[in-house]
């Protein structure tokens, strides 16, 4: 709990984070370490990114084997169907996997603030502007991503509509609860309702991509990649050589017998027994790697740019030698990687929590303003790392843009409606009493904002459609200045919004 004490007329906060003599140093070089402390761990969510997208690639690439029968000719046919759905894998792993950051915040907030009638204040503030972020900044990266001359438009502008569709309800609706039904306050129901909507986000989507009648707006699908990730990445490359390599020269070959009466149980013992050891092998190599400094360099690199690509990669060690404990990719096609990439992720939302908190506490400074800039950008880093790498590997603008508009909306369903639930649900139970909303005003100020704003973000998409054929790349200067748009808008979300919240206005 932080405790802040008057001494002399002034504020002096005596809770330490790491140990008791921190009270001790002065208030602004305890500032300056928290916020280092900060942008440390934001590296380390940028890192784990990296690996968290691989493992979803790994994921989405999973096909399962169908066998059908001919009906004239009673042959068997074998195809491969991939196992998760175009759409279903951008609204749930792709924008689930990037809000994690946020999602893990907030609940994290929540639990801490469990027994008290009054909800934190950092959760909401951080989901809220990490919605921000997503929509103005984000944008303006992938816009300007394409090489020169290069368009990528969204191939299923029906599936994008629905998306936007559920993303601004989701910031109406909390507008709803916040200022019309229980103003100041938040129901069971209330938040209950909340995460049930993002169910129906799921099957709104998978209905338009399928075109159910009735549900489905009737707009055509122009060309998209067959597979979500049309082009492997380099180290996903290297695993499945290594992968290959060990399985067509590995000692099992040797030492396995292959009769005609037994090579079936052979061929099933000898794929287990290579996945097993490949597993090891693959593991075991991560270690490695995270240890090796890359020395390669051009002829051309200065002294300087040497000497702190090498400070950037003795930066890096200890979250690479961290991260090098998630298991490989291939293990059950991606999802142990997939899980505890998200678990390293939760964890290093707890120490930002912590962090923020002694920020606000030693600096005086309202949490909100500190959720609305700090946190909001830095537990965003993923979603604009997935939404970049998306823009330039796919041929089309669907899950860059897709990851952003559902985003925001796993941010207010999942990230904003689980933490409520929890808090409602205990009060309910123990005090029969609803959460209230410390700064409602505040929050529902900047959703109005946020409103205002995101017109204009979207309206500039739709002419770059009309005019351009496309919403991301296009003709350079555009780009640029498309870009130096969006994030001047973000620009007046984040002033507005604290000045509000700061009572200025």
């Amino acid at each position: 709990m932080l405790v802040v004490s008057r001494i002399m007329g002034h504020e002096k906060c005596e809770s330490y984070l790491v140990f008791s003599g921190e009270t001790a140093l002065g208030d602004s070089f305890r500032t300056f370490l928290y916020f280092l402390g900060l942008a440390y761990c934001f590296i380390g969510l940028s890192a784990i990114t990296a690996r968290f997208f691989l493992s979803m690639e790994n994921i989405v690439k999973h096909k399962r084997e169908v066998v059908e029968v001919d009906p004239i000719t009673h042959a068997k046919v074998i195809r491969h169907d991939k196992v998760w759905n175009y759409t279903i894998a951008d609204i749930s792993l792709l924008a689930f996997g990037t809000s994690f950051p946020q999602i893990s915040l907030a609940t994290i907030d929540a639990i801490q603030n469990i027994g008290n009638l009054y909800a934190g204040g950092l959760g909401p503030g951080t989901l809220v502007g990490s919605a921000a972020f997503d929509l103005f900044p984000i944008h303006a990266v992938c816009v300007v991503v394409p090489k020169a001359g290069e368009l990528k438009k969204i191939a299923d502008l029906g599936v994008w509509l629905v998306e936007l569709f559920w993303s601004f309800w989701a910031y109406i609706w909390l507008y709803i609860i916040l200022e019309v039904w229980t103003p100041n306050a938040v129901t069971l129901w209330e938040a209950l309702l909340t995460v049930i909507q993002y169910g129906l986000l799921l099957i709104h989507a998978y209905a338009q991509d399928k075109r159910w009648r009735y549900i489905s707006l009737p707009l055509a699908r122009s060309e998209r990649p067959e597979d979500w990730v049309p082009e492997e990445t380099d180290s996903f490359k290297q695993e499945s050589h290594d992968y290959e390599e060990f399985s067509e020269t590995g000692p099992l070959y040797a030492r396995v017998p292959a009769t005609d009466n037994a090579i079936e149980t052979i061929d099933n013992a000898k794929e287990t027994m290579l996945d097993d050891v490949h597993f090891f092998i693959l593991w075991k190599q991560q270690f490695v790697d995270a240890v090796m400094l890359e020395t390669k360099h051009s002829k051309k690199d200065n002294i300087y740019l040497r000497a702190a690509t090498i400070f950037w990669q003795f930066l890096l060690l200890p979250w690479r030698l961290l991260f090098a404990f998630v298991p490989p990719c291939h293990i059950v096609h991606g999802w142990i990687s997939f899980i505890s990439s998200l678990l390293f992720i939760s964890g290093i939302a707890y120490i930002v929590t912590k962090l923020t908190d002694m920020i606000s506490c030693v600096t005086g400074i309202n949490p909100y303003v500190v959720a609305f800039t700090a946190l909001a950008c830095g537990t965003s880093w993923p979603d604009l790392v997935a939404s970049k790498i998306a823009a330039e590997r796919q041929t089309t603008a669907d899950s860059a843009i897709a990851n952003i508009t559902c985003s925001n909306s796993v941010n207010i369903y999942v990230g904003i409606g689980v933490p409520w639930l929890i808090d409602t649900a205990y009060n309910f139970v123990a005090y029969r009493q609803p959460l209230r909303i410390k700064d409602a005003s505040g929050l529902s100020f900047s959703l109005l904002v946020f409103f205002c704003t995101s017109f204009g973000c979207i309206i500039v998409l739709v002419i770059r459609r009309l005019v351009f054929g496309a919403e991301l790349g296009g003709p350079r200067l555009w780009a640029w200045i498309t870009c130096v748009y969006f994030m001047f808008l973000w620009i007046i979300f984040v002033v507005l919004s604290s000045l509000k919240v700061s009572g200025v206005i």
